[in-house]
């Protein structure tokens, strides 16, 4: 079913049909829709990884360098859009969580590889278990090919943009 063929209360906001405040021009708005569902996933991601104390950038910035074993910090910022004062404070705190390792690279003395340690891949393994069942209870809304469908969308509309973006949680 695409969002054209959903019943009428599927597309109403959560905002508007729960509280019963209008929404005007914001009905329209793709911004404040998308903000609205980035509060509805992080806050269930919140929930999910409290015993873990792992922000989802954290989590990225991980899983990142799990994946691309001796990225450099600047690396890591420009994939997340993140400035570099940002990013060092995360690998900060992951390194100080013993989950990530800087080292220097044999190849250029000025720039400092990442790494993640025995410790990073025990907390990325048990993260990846929790996220999985985070990420189903909002995959499930969807079918398979919805999600890759949004996905695509949304990679359009990032995919676009070439301003650093701004830290909206403190990271």
């Amino acid at each position: 079913m695409n969002s054209f063929d959903a019943p009428q209360d599927a597309q109403a906001s959560p905002s508007s049909s729960s509280t019963g405040v209008k929404l005007g021009e914001l009905e329209n708005i793709l911004g404040f829709h998308l903000r609205l569902a980035n509060v509805a996933v992080f806050q269930d991601y919140q929930v999910t990884m409290a015993g873990l104390s792992l922000t989802p950038k954290q989590f990225a910035v991980l899983e990142l360098i799990e994946t691309n074993p001796g990225a450099s910090q600047i690396d890591l910022a420009n994939c997340l859009r993140m400035d570099k004062a940002s990013m060092m404070a995360l690998v900060n705190k992951l390194e100080g969580r013993n989950a990530i390792e800087r080292r220097q690279s044999e190849n250029d003395r000025r720039r400092q590889e990442l790494f993640v340690t025995e410790d990073g891949l025990a907390l990325a393994n048990t993260a990846r278990n929790l996220r999985a069942a985070h990420e189903a209870r909002f995959k499930d809304r969807f079918s398979e090919d919805e999600v890759a469908q949004l996905v695509s969308y949304l990679r359009r509309i990032y995919a676009s943009t070439t301003t650093a973006l701004l830290d909206d949680d403190g990271e």
